[in-house]
């Protein structure tokens, strides 16, 4: 995946910063980070650590939108952060900075290189995104558990041109990215197991049948 830092030297990167006038935030795991994007206009950058967007419904129900990694990009302009039943949390120890998008847009040494590096790079980043939840709605938007965790494993399978799919996070995190009970999850998993779809084996799923990949 492009980084929002491809191709700029850590000065330049300095220098951009300052242009910008960006500010570091620092969390705790755990931490919420939502009530830190004041204006709708903000970009937040992942610095170190790592963070979900997640969603909790009146009725307690949480789902995950979104994983944001070292230099993911997230705010109102790009991300699921509309109402207060969306949040931003830390699931580690995490750094962030702030960039006001209309300080992006209306820079005025934008015919800088690092300058224009990072304006690609965002774009790239943008298009990445929403191939990203175009792929989420095709998993969600399943009818049942069975043919949510076949588009999961068929989309992950694709990128890396694999059988093999380590996931990235928990089985309860799985079960709150494709919106379903964690429980069923793991009986529909036992089934695909025992019909002889995949193998199980920690984190990674084997997918055992050539049609998946």
């Amino acid at each position: 995946m492009a980084q929002i830092f491809d191709n700029i030297s850590s000065k330049n990167r300095v220098k951009l910063m300052r242009i910008l006038k960006a500010h570091t935030l620092n969390f705790k795991k755990d931490d919420t980070m939502t009530s830190y994007l004041i204006s709708e206009n903000n970009i937040g950058i992942i610095l170190k650590g790592y963070a979900q967007i997640i969603r909790i419904d009146h009725n307690g129900n949480r789902t995950i939108i979104e994983d944001l990694e070292e230099e993911d990009i997230f705010g109102t302009l790009i991300s699921s952060l509309k109402n207060s039943e969306y949040e931003i949390i830390a699931k580690e120890d995490t750094e962030i900075i702030l960039i006001d998008y209309d300080r992006i847009i209306n820079c005025k040494e934008n015919n800088k290189s690092f300058y224009l590096e990072f304006t690609k790079n965002l774009l790239q980043i943008f298009t990445i995104k929403i191939t990203e939840k175009n792929e989420r709605l095709e998993i969600v938007t399943k009818k049942t558990i069975r043919n949510k965790l076949l588009e999961y494993f068929s989309i992950a399978s694709s990128k890396h041109n694999s059988k093999y799919i380590y996931l990235p996070y928990t089985f309860t995190d799985l079960a709150d990215y494709l919106a379903v009970d964690r429980s069923a999850m793991t009986r529909e998993l036992k089934c695909l197991k025992d019909e002889g779809f995949i193998e199980i084996k920690g984190k990674r799923i084997t997918l055992l049948y050539n049609d998946f990949w």
